[in-house]
């Protein structure tokens, strides 16, 4: 199984819309399975309408700092080295602040008194759903508060290759922005569609997204979407995508039939037949590119 995650650094650019309608097209074509790895605000199940998880159970990738109050013996240690400011200390004693742990453990490093422990938190829940078009998507909520989204990311592609039977493909919706929820999408991936729009932000955010998925040496194809609101810089980035050897996967116009379809809980490729020929087009050039490995 080969793994296509679509990242764009900046939000807001069409990122999940593009990834659904792919998605869609892929699985015409191929056997696939799709994880939503934007586990802080995950909506790729709604774009592709999915009405219910067929299973939504809470996991635990974090751990918080518990404090045996009968064994502390009030040297502050933990209060004074916590990065995180999440310790107060009230009579003479600590105490953790809600939602301030990040289950970094240094405080249980450092006490004398072997006064501190961790406990496991359910800090997200996971689960898939069944689309109407014949695919799986597996994703997961951070729940409010909590920390831990790069190792959620990594439970949700767990969970998808687990799934996954004899797919061909796992298609990724990655986080926006370089975060750790990114690297961790992007990590182990076969191949790496980056979505941008033709402003100054969305250029200079693809372009860190770019470092990324270079470090980890994963071949990248480039998405213009609404290329059409700003010719001139759409160039731009064509010209900068060739002189990095990106290739153009395909450039998207404007067109607020978007979010028509977004509202009725549609990819646009099934929304509006003129987009099917755009997203095919997408879909077999990265079939082929792997039938020739």
């Amino acid at each position: 199984m080969k793994t296509i995650t679509v990242l764009s650094g900046k939000g807001g650019v069409g990122k999940s819309s593009i990834t659904a309608s792919l998605a869609v097209a892929m699985s015409r074509k191929k056997k696939i399975i799709s994880a939503d790895c934007d586990v802080d605000a995950s909506n790729l199940a709604l774009v592709l309408g999915a009405e219910k998880h067929e299973e939504w159970k809470p996991i635990s990738t974090n751990q918080k700092a518990k404090f045996d109050l009968k064994k502390c013996n009030s040297c502050k240690k933990c209060f004074n080295s916590c990065f995180f400011n999440a310790i107060e200390w009230i009579n003479n004693k600590p105490r953790l602040k809600e939602f301030s742990c990040e289950g970094c453990g240094l405080c249980k490093m450092i006490c004398p008194a072997g006064a501190i422990t961790e406990i496991d938190i359910n800090n997200a829940k996971l689960g898939y759903s069944k689309t109407k078009y014949g695919f799986i998507v597996v994703s997961a909520q951070l729940n409010i508060g909590e920390s831990g989204s790069g190792k959620i990311v990594s439970e949700v592609k767990n969970k998808a290759g687990k799934l996954t039977g004899d797919a061909d493909f796992m298609i990724v919706d990655s986080a926006a922005g370089i975060g750790c929820p990114v690297i961790a999408s992007v990590t182990g991936s076969d191949y790496a569609v980056i979505v941008v729009e033709p402003t100054p932000s969305s250029f200079s955010d693809m372009q860190r997204a770019m470092e990324i998925v270079d470090h980890f040496r994963i071949p990248i194809g480039i998405i213009i979407n609404k290329f059409d609101i700003n010719p001139g810089y759409s160039r731009k980035i064509e010209s900068f995508s060739k002189k990095n050897d990106k290739e153009i996967l395909t450039k998207i116009p404007y067109d607020k039939k978007f979010v028509d379809a977004l509202v009725n809980l549609t990819p646009i490729i099934v929304y509006d037949e003129k987009f099917k020929s755009i997203f095919d087009t997408v879909a077999e050039k990265l079939i082929k590119m792997f039938s020739d490995e």
